[in-house]
């Protein structure tokens, strides 16, 4: 539906700027939106491989172990149903933490990865388990410390303080995963 919805949009603003007189500002806008995606890309490019090269080193060192046992008991009461499963463990744990860190690009790779451990021990193949369900919610939610990549996305774009948002940010992804986590412990309970 949107392949439909966006082209139909462009092709009226390009005749609405046509017979308006205004073809050359859409020309402009296009030739500088073009050059602000490049410039916020070649940015987030740059923090992403930062924080993904860091992720890589965590992940073969013992830093691992010690981020699955500080989080052990956040996942044991988060994920009941894993707790002997030490692969998903470390999984989900580095998950959180790239979340935490606001690395929701870095975090990807390990939630999928942790999603597939999970499901190798699903019974029902086409259904998710109360733990699945649990880390995509909680993947939702994101808490995040340290909103690295809007950060990024703030300064790229100039402004004066772009880490004047963290406290917003603390206050959205907590309401948001403590009501979601309530929700969906409820829920469970239920069905």
């Amino acid at each position: 539906m949107l392949n439909i919805i966006w082209p139909a949009f462009i092709v009226i603003s390009i005749i609405y700027a046509f017979l308006s007189g205004n073809i050359e500002n859409v020309s402009n806008g296009l030739f500088d939106s073009a050059k602000s995606a490049v410039e916020l890309t070649i940015t987030f490019f740059g923090t992403i491989c930062l924080w993904n090269g860091i992720i890589e080193i965590v992940k073969r060192t013992t830093l691992i172990d010690t981020l699955s046992k500080a989080l052990k008991p956040v996942i044991r009461f988060l994920f009941p149903e894993i707790k002997n499963n030490k692969k998903a463990n470390e999984e989900i744990s580095m998950n959180m933490v790239s979340n935490l860190l606001g690395l929701g690009n870095a975090a990807t790779p390990i939630g999928l990865k942790a999603m597939e451990t999970m499901q190798k021990e699903n019974p029902k193949k086409d259904t998710l388990t109360n733990s699945m369900a649990m880390f995509i919610l909680i993947n939702t939610a994101s808490i995040q410390l340290i909103p690295t990549n809007v950060i990024a996305i703030r300064s790229s774009l100039g402004s004066k303080e772009p880490s004047s948002i963290i406290l917003g940010v603390w206050v959205a992804t907590i309401t948001a995963a403590v009501v979601g986590i309530t929700a969906a412990k409820i829920l469970m309970k239920r069905f």
